[in-house]
């Protein structure tokens, strides 16, 4: 099964994937002319007075970026960026960073798409996201790839925003020892479990006034921690960068517990990684703006496109400066191991539980956004009555993922992004026009 997950993942992420996703970003940024990149102030600027705009929706803009930024700050953050490292060199960063800036343009779409092409469900609820997209702005003669986004949607929920998430908290938390005792897997897939369960009785406004709450502190509590480590090894930080940009191009060999790694390599798990962190092109954030209360689909991208800048150019950064300046790179560790270890080396004693609470919220709200994502699809393919059926499915999945063999349950997730990310693409690339239009419509009423 292993080998059969192996030749799938080495496909899914095979060199045609990487240069569409890398293409439809650049493809986007030209025909936005840069607008993502040239207006990260607006973007901000909007994010804080969205949280009052009037408008059609359920949730403000402001929350919607919380509940998408629930979803992708998560393991990917502090696990994934690990795994890229251990698995392609330092130079994966130099490779995570550059998706992502060209990421802004397709989340950015994204958003402006779903908001533009959402729905009112039988409940009253707004939804939207690819495959309210993929119908509605391509006609029906593209449901069968509406049908396949959603299919692989609600299949890679319990992937990307569930098992891997569950089995790196289980995981890190049974390396903490206290009198000499450690929590097993199992209990800790439990308690989350419940808590997970507790979220979602509360349906999307429960979710996003956790995510609300939950995410600006998270994130902050994280990034003074880095900022701290990162004044630590200053004298380090300079030859970081410099191995990070040399070895984007350049093979890395052996070294201490590395195995070395290839150009490829490095570029393949640095993009990989950078996706499932930040999201962009998979099409899950869009289900969770679709809901934002606004005026306009362009306000809401520029408020969407922010979220892979948070994510990957701002946390991801914190990480991987961390672990590369700290020397623990070598080590021969991986996932969320790793990423302890470089905490620890810098702050011995504290270290390794700054990275494992700051994971288990991560992985908690991860879980909570994944979750209403993959409730969407679900609704889309099977009505909005299988619903609270999934979420039974959803929670008992937890306890499952957290004792699954690790580098199986990333396989799967990746394998999974990769097939959930192929239909959105593909909308992204025939919707585009609409896209540019609703741009140059709005920057000529609203220049500044």
């Amino acid at each position: 099964m292993l080998d059969l997950i192996n030749t799938l993942n080495g496909w899914a992420w095979g060199p045609p994937m990487l240069i569409l996703i890398a293409l439809t970003g650049i493809y986007l940024t030209i025909g936005l002319k840069a607008y993502p990149l040239l207006n990260i102030r607006r973007g901000f600027v909007t994010l804080w007075t969205s949280r009052h705009r009037r408008g059609t929706g359920e949730i403000s803009g402001f929350n919607a970026l919380m509940t998408s930024l629930s979803a992708t700050i998560g393991t990917g953050n502090i696990a994934g960026v690990a795994t890229a490292v251990a698995l392609g060199g330092p130079g994966a960063i130099f490779w995570m960073w550059m998706i992502a800036l060209i990421g802004m343009a397709t989340k950015y779409s994204e958003a402006v798409l779903a908001v533009r092409f959402r729905e009112t469900n039988e409940q009253g609820h707004f939804v939207g996201g690819p495959m309210y997209y993929i119908r509605n702005g391509l006609g029906k003669h593209f449901t069968w790839l509406a049908v396949l986004f959603a299919f692989f949607g609600m299949l890679a929920g319990f992937g990307i925003g569930n098992g891997v998430q569950a089995n790196s908290v289980a995981d890190a938390v049974s390396h903490l020892t206290v009198n000499g005792q450690s929590l097993p897997e199992w209990v800790t897939g439990v308690i989350i479990a419940v808590l997970v369960g507790l979220v979602l009785i509360g349906g999307i406004k429960r979710i996003s006034e956790v995510a609300g709450k939950l995410v600006p502190f998270m994130a902050i509590a994280y990034l003074l921690s880095g900022v701290v480590l990162l004044i630590i090894f200053a004298d380090r930080i300079p030859a970081a960068f410099l191995l990070i940009i040399e070895h984007a191009f350049t093979p890395i060999s052996a070294v201490g517990g590395f195995a070395g790694a290839t150009v490829w390599a490095a570029l393949r798990y640095g993009i990989a990684r950078g996706v499932f962190s930040n999201e962009a092109g998979l099409g899950s954030a869009p289900i969770a703006h679709a809901t934002a209360t606004t005026d306009s689909p362009v306000r809401q991208g520029t408020i969407a496109m922010l979220g892979t800048f948070i994510d990957t150019i701002i946390i991801c950064s914190i990480t991987g400066l961390v672990i590369v300046a700290s020397g623990a790179w070598e080590s021969g560790e991986s996932g969320a191991t790793l990423t302890a270890a470089a905490f620890e080396a810098g702050l011995p004693g504290i270290g390794q539980y700054v990275v494992t609470l700051g994971l288990a919220i991560f992985a908690f709200t991860t879980m909570i956004g994944w979750s209403f994502y993959g409730e969407r699809c679900t609704e889309y393919l099977f009505g909005v009555k299988a619903v609270p059926v999934f979420r039974v499915l959803w929670v008992l999945a937890i306890p499952v993922g957290a004792t699954t063999q690790l580098d199986v349950a990333w396989l799967i997730a990746d394998t999974l992004n990769a097939l959930m990310a192929l239909p959105n693409l593909i909308a992204l690339l025939l919707l585009s026009p609409v896209v540019f239009k609703l741009t140059k419509e709005f920057l000529s009423e609203h220049p500044k």
